[in-house]
């Protein structure tokens, strides 16, 4: 694995991919085949709202590699399945040493998925409401870079979500944990220039219809 110095690293098979997926294979084959790829299913989405709170004060390869525990302790990540649980499904996540165990993060989990079903009441389905917060045409970069990469920890975009969010009783959706689900879900494409991901991406969300 080779550095081009700007943000870019070399596989072995000789094509170029974003620098912090660096040598993990794991890590690796997220960036590849997930991450910035236009979602429009409502699981996905929740999950990913609900591992980007649990991130919070962690890396994202940590909740990576304790994903699989995660979707089985959280009964694949279901909001309506979650959105039953109890004091005892609280005290059994607790007590589950495979997944992030901070009450204040898996009580915000279970209003969430609360949340979530007045939001689809009142939006039709969280992927129409999240796809509404897409950045308009112009509002990008054109080519983007490392330095660019690291000053976009929030937008005005994912600020509005954060707020809005806030406002229907979401719990741990900052406008930094909206950022980062926004790159992850495809909303933004953060993928650097020449990145041999990033045109895939581009071609994906041309062809992808936001739900409404």
């Amino acid at each position: 694995m080779s550095d081009d110095g700007g943000g870019l690293i070399r596989y072995e098979d000789g094509r170029w991919g974003c620098w912090w997926a660096g040598d993990d294979r794991e890590y690796r084959e997220y960036h590849d085949t997930e991450w910035g790829r236009p979602v429009a299913d409502d699981i996905r989405l929740f999950e990913k709202l609900c591992l980007e709170g649990f991130q919070a004060g962690l890396s994202w390869l940590t909740i990576l590699r304790k994903r699989k525990n995660f979707r089985e302790a959280f009964a694949g990540f279901d909001p309506t399945v979650i959105a039953e649980f109890g004091p005892d499904d609280v005290a059994r996540l607790l007590d589950d040493a495979g997944i992030v165990r901070h009450r204040g993060k898996i009580e915000a989990t279970v209003n969430n998925a609360q949340r979530y079903r007045e939001l689809v009441d009142d939006e039709g389905s969280l992927a129409a409401f999240v796809w509404q917060f897409e950045p308009g045409e112009g509002s990008r970069p054109v080519e983007m870079t490392r330095d660019e990469l690291f000053e976009m920890t929030k937008s005005p975009e994912s600020t509005r979500l954060s707020k809005e969010l806030k406002r229907k009783g979401w719990r741990f959706v900052g406008p930094t944990t909206m950022y980062a689900f926004m790159q992850a879900m495809g909303l933004v494409n953060d993928h650097l220039q020449g990145c041999h991901v990033r045109a895939e991406a581009i071609a994906e969300r041309a062809g992808f219809t936001p739900p409404s």
